[in-house]
């Protein structure tokens, strides 16, 4: 199943719950981008202070197996975690 644009971002939110908590980060946005003929899932987190590579992989480990389970897209593509870059609104 593939979704997309806001609808995409809300099942992935409503999916992970409070399990970024712990990390005190949260999802700020979520979409896909195809490069070439890869296609991404990009999951942009925030946090009111800078998110070093630790967190950045921590929230990785426990957004991964949701998507997984989830289905969220159906073709093969590569999770791509990231924190948004401070300053941008």
């Amino acid at each position: 199943m593939l979704v997309w644009g806001d609808i995409l971002k809300e099942q992935l939110i409503s999916l992970i719950g409070n399990k970024l908590d712990d990390l005190n980060v949260k999802i700020d946005d979520v979409y896909t981008d195809k490069e070439g003929s890869q296609t991404y899932l990009r999951v942009v987190i925030d946090a009111d202070d800078m998110i070093d590579i630790e967190r950045v992989v921590k929230a990785t480990k426990i957004i991964d197996p949701i998507v997984e389970k989830a289905d969220l897209i159906s073709d093969e593509y590569i999770l791509d975690v990231y924190a948004k870059p401070k300053g941008d609104d």
